[in-house]
């Protein structure tokens, strides 16, 4: 009954709209004050233990990294780079912006970034190229979201340090899904520009192709760097993160040249600021996961559940359909720190693969960026384009049924996930 009270309380706050840090913490404190015996100071206590978490310490680098890149004119390149790929399919400047998603994602780490940066410039692009304003914000939104699985990835950080296990296994192990995933968006976007004869750009050679890459190589070297650095042990995850912020800087000041030192100081404050409120959200993320630890709550949960004796396929649809209700109503963070701790046990007893879980979640996090009503890929969308948010919504929401067809393969096919770890580790 105390466990069914404690996340009715949760709910209760969300639907109510209090901001979902507040929501995790006042409902934590509540509860250790009426149903536990432990003194309110362990709030305090646990919100200065998060600074103990080292590997968190990748996340205000990241996103560092990715406001000098933003701000830099890295997208831009990265944009001419796609367009020159694949911009003359039918299509072209939708699919561009699927690639360019992706490949600004593997130097990012941040969703919201990756709609911001290739979003303010395709958008409107193809809006005056004469595709469909919804066409355009459909696409564009839901590819942004691969930020989140395209490593480096913050949520796969969260989900690494909430349940002990390796940021440098998630990454490569995000690699494959990730690339399925934009693929799966690839098609969908050809297969409807194909139907409804969108227009092309038209072929302007390899030589024009190799020029764009040149001019796109110093952010796409990026990805060599973090990449390279964790699995040739040269850097720990969290030192990646800190060369990737280094790096960006001097990309944005010194070789592309295209923001001056004027710009850093808002370049710091909005960093700040992103940092601050994520942070915040994990450290009360934090609290409530110490509250369902001592109640042994994820403990009961596994003994529950494995009483069923359920199959491990059985198991991991469970873990999407939840997680597809709390993407409604909460950040992926937060989602993942309360979460992981009560499937890790399960999947563990069941055979299934902690690096496997980590990854079918993360993805389910992908999904919940475009799911009203928090789905803050949408927020920025309408932001971009003055669209309302029911708008946006309902031109992702074809894009988001590709997502949700790419997640069950992902779900389902383990090798997908796994295959690169074995073979490096």
């Amino acid at each position: 009954m105390t466990t069914l009270a404690l996340f009715a309380g949760l709910l209760l706050l969300l639907l109510m709209g209090v901001p979902i840090a507040i929501s995790l913490g006042l409902t934590s404190l509540i509860f250790i004050v009426v149903a536990t015996d432990d003194a309110p100071v362990v709030i305090a206590q646990k919100l200065f233990d998060t600074m103990e978490h080292t590997t968190l310490l990748a996340i205000p680098f990241f996103i560092l990294s990715s406001h000098f890149l933003t701000t830099g004119g890295v997208s831009a390149r990265l944009i001419d780079f796609a367009k020159a790929m694949v911009g003359w399919m039918h299509g072209g400047l939708a699919m561009a912006g699927v690639v360019s998603c992706m490949l600004f994602a593997a130097i990012s780490g941040s969703s919201p970034a990756t709609v911001v940066a290739i979003g303010s410039i395709l958008i409107p692009g193809m809006i005056s190229a004469g595709y469909d304003k919804r066409y355009a914000v459909g696409v564009i939104a839901t590819s942004g979201s691969m930020g989140i699985l395209i490593p480096p990835s913050i949520p796969m950080i969260v989900y690494a340090d909430a349940v002990e296990e390796s940021v440098g296994k998630m990454f490569i192990a995000g690699i494959l899904p990730g690339i399925l995933m934009g693929l799966f968006l690839l098609t969908a976007t050809w297969l409807v520009a194909r139907r409804t004869n969108m227009p092309r750009e038209p072929w302007q050679g390899f030589g024009h192709l190799a020029k764009s890459f040149a001019r796109a190589f110093w952010g796409l070297f990026l990805i060599v760097i973090v990449v390279g650095g964790i699995y040739g042990g040269i850097f720990t995850p969290t030192e990646a993160a800190a060369v990737a912020a280094v790096y960006s800087a001097v990309i944005a000041l010194f070789v592309h040249r295209d923001m001056g030192f004027k710009d850093v100081p808002k370049v710091m404050l909005d960093s700040s600021k992103m940092t601050a409120v994520l942070l915040f959200i994990i450290a009360c993320a934090m609290i409530f996961a110490h509250v369902l630890t001592e109640e042994r709550i994820p403990q009961n949960l596994a003994e529950s559940i494995l009483a069923y004796d359920p199959s491990p396929q059985g198991f991991l649809l469970l873990v999407n359909v939840i997680l597809w209700f709390a993407g409604d109503f909460m950040e992926p963070s937060a989602i993942l720190l309360i979460m992981a701790p009560l499937f890790h046990p399960i999947a563990v007893n069941l055979g299934i693969d902690p690096i496997h879980l980590g990854i079918v979640m993360t993805t389910n996090m992908e999904v919940g960026m475009i799911t009203p009503p928090v789905g803050l890929n949408l927020y920025v969308a309408a932001g971009l384009t003055g669209m309302s948010l029911g708008e946006v919504t309902r031109a992702a929401l074809p894009w988001m049924l590709v997502l949700i067809a790419a997640l069950l393969v992902i779900t389902y096919v383990p090798w997908l996930s796994l295959f690169l770890v074995s073979l490096l580790y």
